[in-house]
C-alpha cells in the first residue's frame, strides 16, 4: 500500500468493466492507442498501465487471488457464505463433477481479465518498440519488464486452464484469431519461460521503484516456470515424468536469489500480511495498491472482499472462504513440535489441548482466539454466517482490520490497500527444497526448510491475548537430521508448502504439479463430507478436474478452433 508508486497506475490503471465480446480483441480502456504514442513520457504511461492490469481482476473473475480456484478447491477451505447458493458456481468449483463450459462469471471472466491483462503488455510492447534507445535510454529495461507482466499473466492463465493459446505483440488481431490453444504442454511452457528469460537478461539486478520488476524477481519466477514444467503431464494431466534436469535449473534460479543477500524470512510471517511491513525484505514482486492517492476510493484490492467475518460489527459483509477443519488439524504437532503426518485427521482437534503450529493462528479464525493481530476484538463464534453448513472457522490472512488505513468498505463489499505479494523469499527456499528432494540430494533441503519452521515457531509475537496468554498451545521445531531420508524430507517438505501458504490459493495447484489431486481430495471429500454434509456429491475425476474447463464462450467465438480440456 503505497500513496505514491508508478504514479500514473492511479490514472492509466483503473478497473475496467468492458462489454466486449471476446478478450482476444480487447483495446485497454483509459489509455492511448499505440498510434497515438509519439513520445517516452506516455509510453512509459502505457508500460504503467500494463503494470496496473495484472491487478484489474474482480471479485467475480479474480486473476491474482487464488482463494477460489487453489484455496476452496483444494482441502485448505469451504466455499462459506450464505448456504451452497449463495455464489453457487464457487460451490460447484467446489464439488468439481458440477462444473461445465458453460458455467458462467468465475471461468469466464477470469480467462477474459487475464487477457486483456496479457493485451496492455502487447499494446505497450509494441508502443516501446517504435522507439530507438538514443530517445529512449530505458527501452530494454521496460521491454524486459513488460515481458515479465505478460508472462506472469500466461503463467497463471496456464495454472488454471492448462491449454491456452499464446501469442506475442507482433501479432495482428487477424493473427490473433488464427491461434489455437493446441501446444504441446512442454511447448507452452518454454513459450512463458522465454518471456522471463529476457527480463532476466535484460532487467537490473534492483530498481528504483520497488514496484518494478528486476532480474532476481524474474529469476524466481522462472524458477517457478520450470519447477511446475518439471513434472511432464500426458494429454490427460497424468503426471509420467519428473524431468531433472528442469529440477537443477530451479536450482540454479533460486540460488541466484538466495546469494543475492537481498531477500530474506521477515523475523515474523505475520509481516507479510499486514501494510505496514509491505514490500519489506520477504517481497520479491508485489501488486500495488493504493489509498488516500487524490481519486475517489484509492487503487484497491477488492479480489478478497467477499471473505470478511459477516457477523462482526465492523464488517457485515459476507462471510467467504472458511478454513477446512481438515486444514485446522493439519496444523496439530506431536510431542516433539513436527506435524502429526498419518494421525492429523483421525478426529476433530480438541485446540484446548493439542499442541499447534503457530501459522494456524496467522491463518484461521477461532472463538476466543486473536484475529488478525487485534487482541481487543477475539474471533467469536458470532461473527460466522453460515455455521450449520460450513462450521465455525473463518479465513484471515488477506483480511484487514476496520481500524487499518489500508482498509475501504465499498458498498456492502470490502477493499485493501494492501499490496499483495505474487513472488515471496519463503516460496524460493521452498522451491529450492522441492528440486533438491526430488532431486535425491535431501540433505541440502534441510537447512531451507528448518528456516522456515524456525521462523514459524518464532511468529508468536502478534498472537498474545490481552492478559499476555495464548489461546493456541505452541510446540513446533526444526526437523533432525536422523531420519532425513528421501520419502520422509518428501513428506516434510509438502506438508511445509501446505501450512507456509494455507488458504493463499497454492494447495490446489500443488497437488495437480505433484499428480496427487486425486487420491488426496477424494480423501479429502471421504472424511470431510461427513462433518460438512454438502459435500456429500462431491467427486474429483483424475483426467478432468485438475484444471479448469475452457470457456464454452471462447471456443463458439473461435468457431471450435479452441478445443475443449478433456472430460468436458
Amino acid at each position: 500500500m503505497k500513496n505514491k508508486i508508478l504514479s500514473t497506475i492511479l490514472i492509466s490503471g483503473l478497473l475496467f468493466f468492458g462489454s466486449c465480446n471476446d478478450a482476444l480483441e480487447y483495446t485497454p480502456t483509459g489509455v492511448l492507442s499505440s498510434s497515438d504514442l509519439t513520445s517516452p513520457t506516455a509510453i512509459d504511461g502505457l508500460v504503467t498501465s500494463a503494470y496496473a492490469a495484472i491487478g484489474n481482476g474482480d471479485m467475480i473473475g479474480p486473476i491474482y487471488s487464488d482463494w477460489v480456484y487453489g484455496s476452496v478447491r483444494s482441502d485448505d477451505a469451504y466455499k462459506g457464505g450464505g448456504g451452497t447458493g449463495d455464489v453457487g458456481e464457487i460451490d460447484a468449483l467446489e464439488h468439481y463433477n458440477l462444473t461445465t463450459p458453460t458455467i458462467g462469471a468465475f471461468v469466464t471472466k477470469s480467462w477474459q481479465n487475464l487477457f486483456k491483462s496479457i493485451s496492455r503488455a502487447n499494446v505497450a510492447l509494441r508502443a516501446v518498440n517504435t522507439l530507438n534507445e538514443a530517445n529512449y535510454p530505458t527501452k530494454k529495461v521496460r521491454l524486459a519488464e513488460l515481458r515479465f507482466l505478460r508472462g506472469h499473466s500466461y503463467f497463471i492463465m496456464k495454472k488454471l486452464y492448462k491449454n491456452i493459446p499464446i501469442f506475442d505483440e507482433t501479432a495482428s488481431e487477424e493473427d490473433i484469431l488464427k491461434v489455437s490453444n493446441t501446444l504441446s504442454n512442454d511447448e507452452s511452457w518454454n513459450k512463458i519461460a522465454a518471456d522471463f528469460q529476457f527480463a532476466i537478461d535484460n532487467l537490473p539486478a534492483s530498481q528504483l521503484q520497488l514496484a518494478r520488476a528486476n532480474k532476481l524477481s524474474a529469476q524466481a519466477y522462472l524458477a517457478k516456470v520450470r519447477l511446475y514444467q518439471a513434472y511432464e503431464q500426458d494429454v490427460n494431466h497424468k503426471v509420467i515424468n519428473i524431468n531433472k534436469t528442469r529440477l537443477q535449473e530451479v536450482v540454479t534460479l533460486t540460488q541466484a536469489v538466495i546469494s543475492s543477500g537481498k531477500y530474506s524470512l521477515s523475523p515474523d510471517i505475520a509481516d507479510n500480511f499486514v501494510p505496514e511491513t509491505e514490500n519489506g525484505l520477504e517481497s520479491i514482486f508485489a501488486i500495488q495498491f493504493t489509498v488516500n492517492d487524490g481519486t475517489t476510493a484509492g487503487r484497491m484490492s477488492y479480489e478478497d472482499g467477499l471473505n470478511y467475518p459477516h457477523g462482526a460489527p465492523q464488517y457485515g459483509c459476507c462471510g467467504f472462504h472458511a478454513s477446512s477443519q481438515n486444514l485446522v488439524n493439519a496444523h496439530t504437532t506431536d510431542a516433539g513440535g513436527l506435524p502429526n503426518f498419518d494421525t492429523f485427521n483421525d478426529k476433530i482437534a480438541d485446540l484446548s489441548v493439542q499442541t499447534v503450529d503457530p501459522r494456524l493462528d496467522h491463518t484461521v479464525g477461532i472463538d476466543g482466539h486473536v484475529y488478525k493481530y487485534d487482541n481487543t476484538k477475539l474471533f467469536s463464534n458470532s461473527w460466522v454466517r453460515d455455521a450449520g453448513v460450513y462450521g465455525n472457522f473463518h479465513t484471515m490472512r488477506f483480511q484487514q482490520l476496520a481500524s487499518s488505513g489500508s482498509y475501504f468498505k465499498l458498498g456492502p463489499f470490502m477493499g485493501t490497500a494492501k499490496n499483495y505479494d505474487i513472488l515471496r523469499y519463503d516460496d524460493v527456499l521452498l522451491m529450492q527444497a522441492e528440486a533438491y528432494i526430488q532431486l535425491g540430494q535431501q540433505a541440502s533441503a534441510l537447512p531451507l526448510i528448518n528456516q522456515i519452521r524456525n521462523r514459524a515457531a518464532a511468529s508468536t509475537g502478534k498472537l498474545k491475548k490481552l492478559d499476555g496468554t495464548f489461546a493456541s498451545k505452541y510446540n513446533v521445531k526444526p526437523y533432525s537430521a536422523t531420519g532425513w531420508t528421501q520419502d520422509f524430507a518428501w513428506k516434510a517438505l509438502m506438508w511445509e508448502r501446505r501450512l507456509e501458504f494455507a488458504t493463499e490459493g497454492s494447495r490446489f495447484f500443488d497437488l495437480v504439479r505433484w499428480g496427487i489431486a486425486e487420491q488426496t481430495l477424494n480423501g479429502y471429500i471421504a472424511k470431510e463430507k461427513v462433518r460438512r454434509p454438502f459435500l456429500a456429491t462431491a467427486k474429483f475425476t483424475a483426467g478432468r478436474d485438475e484444471y479448469l474447463p475452457i470457456p464454452q464462450a471462447e471456443i463458439t467465438f473461435t468457431n471450435g478452433l479452441y478445443k475443449q480440456n478433456p472430460g468436458f
